[in-house]
């Protein structure tokens, strides 16, 4: 199975999507009542701002563009070293969701306007449940795809430097956007970023540890090759 994932990484994606949105729908249509409710002091503070829908749609965009232009441009260890934290990250918060179910009670009961963001907001609502909240996906998705930017060596070159520090605005203004809608409170958001980073440093240390492996493995095939190789 690792292997095939290995030549198929599409193929891989493509199944992790469809078993995500299967596990996200199966929670938030369980109708089963939150046993923990969210909610700080910090939460009361941040005023709601229907305008904050823009970056949060940039997330849904964001992630395939980061996995396939990594898939595209970049080594294909750097690729794997995004998506198994990525992958592992999300399954954690769902299956978080499902033992300990959650949820904030912090929408305006009122999105007033007709303008576009407002309906956009609306639809949002409509759509998505303010329960199974944390940690924050969206928050941890960021985060994970900001780290990838500056760790992959591919972003190093002069013509695409620029676009760490563009990941870097989208990774605050998408997590801006999750408290400022009223989608998630402040404590998601912290359990997203710790998600994040704990993850990351854990796929670094695995890294490490299999670097070694990797580079024996690779010396094995290059003395198996013919000498008119």
């Amino acid at each position: 199975m690792r292997s095939w994932c290995m030549r198929h990484p599409v193929y891989f994606m493509g199944l992790y999507l469809v078993f995500y949105l299967s596990f996200f729908f199966l929670l938030e249509n369980s109708h089963i009542p939150p046993d923990l409710w969210l909610h700080c002091r910090l939460d009361d503070l941040i005023p709601f701002c229907k305008y904050a829908i823009v970056p949060y749609a940039l997330w849904f965009p964001w992630i395939p563009f980061t996995l396939f232009y990594l898939l595209w441009r970049a080594p294909r260890r750097d690729f794997w070293r995004l998506c198994l934290p990525l992958f592992t990250g999300m399954t954690l918060a769902l299956l978080f969701c499902l033992v300990v179910p959650n949820g904030v009670m912090l929408r305006p009961r009122v999105v007033p306007g007709n303008d576009i963001f407002a309906i956009a907001v609306r639809q949002l609502y409509h759509s998505d449940t303010s329960t199974n909240v944390c940690p924050s996906i969206h928050v941890f998705n960021s985060v994970t795809l900001m780290l990838a930017y500056y760790r992959c060596r591919c972003f190093d070159a002069p013509r695409r430097r620029w676009m760490r520090p563009v990941a870097s605005a989208l990774c605050l203004a998408i997590i801006a956007s999750t408290m400022l809608l009223k989608q998630h409170s402040a404590i998601d958001v912290v359990f997203g970023i710790l998600l994040a980073l704990a993850l990351d440093a854990l796929a670094t240390v695995v890294e490490q540890e299999t670097a070694p492996l990797r580079s024996q493995q690779s010396l094995n095939r290059r003395q198996r090759l013919p000498e008119w190789w």
